[in-house]
Formats: structure tokens, C-alpha cells, sequence
């Protein structure tokens, strides 16, 4: 699997349902993360913040509403998206659960192929280039169907680190990185690498994308990490 595949956080206190949704997603791909309650799952979702999190209502603990209104409420974690799974169909209880902050609403008993659908959608919009989409930013273009990447008319040439990397970066300009956040998106969390290795295939990637001239659009920021713009 590739280690910046997404990586969903699966919040479910009942086991037969969380292991039917942990296989099904790895299944797809998916890096999944697993959590019973919902204290587990702010600790999980501090330790690394995942692509997107299944969310059921009722939790031990903290429930689901409220760990949405958490994580809705931090600036580092509001634009998680968030798919809330719950037994209430109530229309009320749909509108609460949306004026919350959840991207989406999925009433139990629910069908695996359209919650995978669902997820699909919500992922295409915070990360595109994992999800077949297509990245543009200023003259770098980077087509996630066919892994090619291109400044301005020239094709650029990238090893599937540095593709990874890029892809990182372009989903989110602007955004600072550090070494330890790249390396569990690109490389992945149990991997045991050393975070000096994000610097050599930084290092790479600039040479890749200035191979036909022009500016590195590549920043360091002193102590934080990399952004791109």
C-alpha cells in the first residue's frame, strides 16, 4: 500500500462494525485507523491527524457529536472532514449532526458500497490527487491518473518519492509541513526513517522541478518545515 494513501479513522464502539469497515476500506486502499470510544479518537486524531473520520454517534465516553464539535472547533483540525454515523434518521437529528459540523450523514442500517462512495466524494474535495483528480499550481500541473507531472510545457520527471511529496504539497499550498508530518503522509508512521531523508528527496525534488529553469517553488521555513508558495 502507498504510505500517502488517506488515512480514515474509523470511530465505532461496536466491534462487528468496525471490523466490517476497517476491511472493507483497506480493501480499497485506505490506511485505517481504528478507535471505540471517543476519547481514543481525539488522542488518535492528535497523534496523526488521518484524511477523514468515520464517526458514529453514540460513543463511551465523549460522544460523537461532541468530538466533532472538538475537532471543528481547532484551527489545525476544522477542515477534517468528518462522516457521522448514526441510528437517529430523525430529520432533526440529521441537522444537528450537520449544523456540527459534519460533512456528511449516514443513517444505520447502512449499505458498505455507498458509505465507500460517500467517503470517495468527501476525499476528492481535501485530497484530490489521491483520488484520481487533477492539481494545478501556477505553471506545475500534476495529473493524478497518470502520475505525469508538468511545469508550464515541459514534462517533468519524478521518482515515486518526490511524486508523492509534490502531490503533498500541491493538495495543500501554502500549507507548512514538517519533516514529521511528511513522513507520515508520504513515508508512513511505521516506517522507520529518519527525518533527514525528507530533506535529501526535498532536495531532489527542487533539482526535478527546476530541471527547465525557473524559481524553486519549494520554501524552507527555519524550524517549522516545507511549504510550496
Amino acid at each position: 500500500m502507498v504510505a500517502n494513501q488517506p488515512l480514515v479513522l474509523v470511530v465505532e464502539d461496536e466491534p462487528a462494525q468496525s471490523e466490517v469497515l476497517a476491511y472493507n476500506l483497506a480493501a480499497e486502499g485506505f490506511r485505517v485507523a481504528r478507535a471505540q470510544d471517543g476519547e481514543e479518537a481525539l488522542l488518535l486524531v492528535a497523534e496523526e491527524t488521518p484524511d477523514l473520520v468515520v464517526l458514529d454517534w453514540m460513543l463511551p465516553k465523549i460522544s460523537g457529536i461532541e468530538v466533532c464539535r472538538r475537532l471543528k472547533m481547532r484551527a489545525e483540525t476544522r477542515g477534517l472532514p468528518i462522516l457521522m454515523l448514526s441510528a437517529r434518521s430523525e430529520e432533526v437529528d440529521r441537522i444537528r449532526g450537520l449544523e456540527t459540523g459534519a460533512d456528511d450523514y449516514v443513517t444505520k442500517p447502512y449499505s458498505v458500497a455507498e458509505l465507500l462512495a460517500r467517503i470517495r466524494a468527501l476525499l476528492r474535495r481535501t485530497r484530490p490527487a489521491t483520488q484520481g483528480g487533477r492539481l494545478e499550481w501556477g505553471d506545475l500541473t500534476l495529473d493524478a491518473e497518470t502520475h505525469r507531472v508538468q511545469r508550464g510545457a515541459n514534462a517533468l520527471h519524478l521518482g515515486p518519492t518526490e511524486y508523492r511529496l509534490l502531490a503533498t504539497f500541491m493538495e495543500k499550498p501554502g500549507r507548512v509541513w514538517s519533516r514529521e508530518a511528511l513522513l507520515g503522509r508520504v513515508w508512513g508512521r511505521d516506517v522507520d526513517v529518519d527525518s533527514r531523508t525528507v530533506d535529501v528527496h526535498i532536495g531532489r525534488l527542487r533539482k526535478a522541478l527546476c530541471q527547465h529553469g525557473g524559481d524553486d517553488p519549494l520554501r524552507t521555513v527555519r524550524g517549522a518545515g516545507y511549504a510550496l508558495g
